[in-house]
């Protein structure tokens, strides 16, 4: 017998005994976790489930898929490239029953989506001092009045760079950087990708960053 389920966002035709990677979810090796979005069970069709069904499967190990590069390349005020890897996290699962009724019954833990969980949620600290928020923990909304807080107890910053010669940067936003203790531009121009995924969250920065490639302008503006 064979089965279509649904997780990911994805479709997948199986059987009893195959091996098959998903998208991440939330469990551990040795867990056995039940798919209950089923499209179709042997000539049972859904609409759009099959209602009772359920697909149990053993989770094997958490993995990541192949590498993939992704290069970007602007050419808006100051011309610069970057080269981007980026591993998707997958869990590899055997398939082992598939019920056709009964299923909500069964007892076996739900296949629940565990994209963006870090399972070590020890909080981390990035070189300027910017605490980073655990996954998973406070919601955007939260971190923001964190970071509104520390904002307001930072000492203002004296001979520092012109930072609104930065595409993107007014002086609202100068001053919200002088206040996070930013005030060079070699400092922007050391950034790492960490430091930019902390810096976005805590100054809810809406992307600006890597948009307007504050980095190579940092960096072009630092030789000047």
């Amino acid at each position: 017998m064979f089965a279509v389920l649904k997780t990911g966002g994805k479709q997948y035709k199986v059987a009893s005994g195959d091996v098959l990677r998903v998208e991440k979810l939330a469990a551990k090796a040795g867990d056995k976790v039940q798919f209950n979005e089923i499209l179709m069970v042997g000539s049972t069709v859904g609409a759009p489930l099959v209602s009772g069904a359920g697909v149990q499967a053993e989770v094997i190990d958490q993995i990541k898929g192949e590498k993939t590069i992704n290069f970007v390349k602007r050419r808006r005020k100051h011309g610069s490239q970057r080269k981007k890897g980026h591993r998707q996290q997958l869990t590899l699962v055997r398939i082992a029953d598939i019920l056709e009724s009964g299923a909500d019954d069964s007892g076996v833990m739900a296949a629940v989506s565990g994209a963006g969980i870090k399972m070590d949620i020890t909080p981390r600290v990035n070189p300027k001092g910017i605490a980073k928020p655990k996954a998973g923990a406070a919601p955007k909304k939260a971190a923001a009045t964190k970071a509104k807080a520390a904002e307001k107890d930072a000492p203002a910053a004296t001979g520092s760079d012109d930072l609104k010669k930065i595409t993107g940067v007014g002086p609202a936003l100068e001053k919200k950087l002088h206040e996070a203790g930013i005030t060079s531009y070699a400092q922007i121009a050391g950034w790492s990708e960490e430091d930019i995924a902390g810096y976005e969250e805590t100054l809810s920065l809406g992307g600006r960053v890597e948009r307007d490639d504050w980095v190579a302008q940092a960096t072009e503006l630092s030789k000047a």
